[in-house]
């Protein structure tokens, strides 16, 4: 008797290599969004080896330099490798980003999840707290967040601006959040786990958040392309990351209008950094949304 064979299951890393291929042809802007933040990454994870300046290294010999073959990118008015400098800056701005990001998505996926799940009082008091909270703009909150606490300095990370950053975003989260659990809340196999008994905590982490990973992964990469915008804002105002640590607001922040008629590069490449990982995180969002989408047949 002839036996029959069944198909290996493919490893992990096959299927992981599948889903990239296939989010890479059916979304090619995406893909696009992707490879530049990877590009990003990598140049914050090892910045050090890939910038050919030190970053914080003053020439006044060499100020206001344009790109040439030697300073790609020119200098500042200290004679600091433009260049240079927008690599290291990529490391604040991205650990800021991701990180502010992640907090308060999950803080906020979290609260908006067990307001919709709950309902009744406790859902009305968050959302009318949400609604005060949602009245005052972003870059107002945050900046009286910085003003109120001050700089922090733990580990070489102000924590007290980090916190500036996540807080407005609590908000916004649960509110999408809290949408999206409404229509998860009510379907059969939510009832069925609450009718045999199971606890709130255990129908709301097993149940209740794995259905709202898709969109929670979407507002994610929304609110880190914004807490970038964010960071280089309160930079540039003068109450985010100060001087001498590379930053791309602070960079923008220290140009005159003099300085930018005469040297035009000081001022062009920092604002080309901060549109494009805006567009690249805004641009990946957006696939995601596409590709996660269950009414998307493609």
């Amino acid at each position: 008797m002839s036996q029959i064979s069944l198909p290996t299951p493919a490893s992990p890393t096959t299927r992981w290599m599948r889903l990239v291929s296939s989010f890479c042809r059916k979304q090619p802007l995406g893909a696009i969004a992707l490879f530049m933040i990877l590009l990003m990454l990598v140049a914050a994870l090892f910045g050090p080896q890939l910038a050919p300046y030190d970053p914080l290294d003053t020439r006044f010999d060499a100020v206001l330099q344009a790109p040439d073959a030697d300073h790609w990118m020119g200098t500042d008015s200290y004679g600091r490798d433009i260049f240079s400098r927008l690599i290291e800056g990529t490391r604040s701005a991205l650990f800021l980003g991701i990180t502010t990001a992640l907090i308060g998505a999950c803080i906020g996926g979290g609260i908006g999840a067990t307001s919709a799940y709950f309902g009744g009082r406790l859902d009305v008091f968050i959302q009318r707290l949400n609604d005060v909270l949602l009245s005052i703009p972003l870059i107002v909150s945050a900046l009286v967040v910085v003003a109120v606490l001050g700089r922090r300095v733990v580990a070489g990370v102000d924590i007290n601006l980090l916190m500036a950053i996540t807080l407005p975003y609590i908000p916004v989260m649960a509110r999408v959040m809290r949408s999206a659990a409404l229509s998860v809340r009510s379907l059969p196999y939510i009832e069925a786990a609450r009718a045999l008994g199971f606890s709130h905590w255990h129908v709301i982490t097993r149940h209740l958040l794995p259905n709202l990973v898709s969109p929670w992964l979407v507002m994610v990469s929304a609110f880190t392309a914004q807490t970038i915008l964010l960071e280089a804002s309160l930079s540039f105002l003068g109450v985010g990351v100060h001087e001498p640590t590379p930053a791309w607001g602070l960079m923008l922040s220290s140009v005159s209008v003099d300085v930018f008629i005469n040297a035009p590069w000081v001022i062009l490449f920092p604002g080309l950094a901060i549109s494009v990982t805006v567009f690249s995180f805004s641009l990946l969002g957006d696939a995601l949304r596409d590709e996660l989408d269950p009414r998307n047949t493609h």
